[in-house]
């Protein structure tokens, strides 16, 4: 990856659909050209700014200025998660054009339009699923029993797992969450490209005192870009069946 000014440049670079040659009547090997795409972003830049009086900053309980540059750092950290979402969800592969609930088999058929487009099953692969998503598989035996695993989910309920070659991680702003209409996400690592200019990441915390009150600001300039459609598989889902009533 490449960051040039606002923009970020993202090289994917494979052999395309080549195939193995014999030697020509020549006797030469044909010689090809590997393919090179470039995919540009531009790089936006995000702020979160927190300012407590002094006062405030008194009468409340802890270390309040702490607090505030925490809580600055938990706002940024959200937004580079809604990117990259945001970006994934721009594939145009899917499951189903009906939500269904999990099950071994929605998994599989994830894995398998993967596989179908030759994504490699070399453990980079990853899942973003909501709490319901995560529920169901929780009642599968072959996601919840030692018989077929060697982890124990239930043992101190992780939000991240690890099974069938994936990377399961439990995300709480998916889209839909919580409805008949959930997005989850299955995808290779390399088919999501996101730049963050590291330079430029900022999070000071400071004292005013014409106005006498302390102030927190996160800022981060960031972008991310779908670099692979064959790489990502939205599942469609019904979790509605776990919404708060």
């Amino acid at each position: 990856m490449d960051i040039k000014g606002n923009t970020a440049v993202f090289l994917v670079a494979d052999s395309g659909s080549a195939t193995a040659k014999t030697r020509g009547v020549n006797g030469l090997i044909p010689a090809r050209a590997d393919s090179n795409t470039q995919n540009s972003c531009t790089i936006a830049e995000w702020h979160d700014l927190v300012r407590k009086t002094e006062f405030n900053v008194y009468a409340s309980q802890g270390d309040q200025r702490k607090i505030m540059q925490m809580t600055t750092m938990a706002v940024v950290n959200r937004k580079i998660d809604s990117d990259i979402i945001t970006a994934l969800e721009t594939g145009t592969q899917d499951t189903a054009a009906a939500a269904s609930t999990a099950s071994l088999a929605v998994v599989m058929h994830g894995l398998a339009i993967l596989g179908n487009n030759a994504v490699p099953m070399d453990g980079n692969i990853s899942a973003l699923i909501t709490p319901g998503f995560h529920a169901y598989l929780m009642q599968t035996k072959e996601f919840g029993s030692v018989d077929y695993i060697n982890n124990k989910p239930f043992e101190g309920m992780m939000m991240m797992y690890r099974w069938a070659g994936v990377n399961f991680i439990v995300h709480p702003n998916l889209s839909g969450k919580a409805t008949a209409a959930e997005t989850c996400l299955m995808y290779h690592r390399n088919a999501i490209g996101h730049a963050c200019d590291n330079e430029r990441l900022k999070t000071p915390i400071g004292y005013n005192e014409e106005q006498d009150y302390s102030w927190a600001r996160a800022s981060a300039f960031l972008g991310s870009k779908l670099l692979q459609n064959t790489g990502v598989v939205q599942i469609p889902h019904d979790g509605s069946a776990f919404a708060a009533v």
